[in-house]
């Protein structure tokens, strides 16, 4: 009786799991950065150099970057 109703259970689950495999993921248009995300990401970059030649700076004993 018991095996039945493990049985039927695989049987449920392999047929969902290949719905889903069958199905098509609905694919995206990627979209381009706008002028000012492509500012906010060129100023988050400037920001993070300073403060790595910042950190530098206040230990002369390492020179490098």
């Amino acid at each position: 009786m018991m095996g039945l109703h493990l049985e039927s259970l695989v049987e449920t689950i392999k047929s969902k799991v290949n719905l889903l495999k069958k199905k098509k993921k609905k694919s995206y248009i990627k979209m381009d950065k706008s002028s000012s995300v492509r500012v906010e990401i060129r100023r988050k970059k400037t920001r993070d150099l300073i403060n790595k030649t910042l950190k530098v700076a206040d230990r002369p004993g390492q020179r490098a970057l």
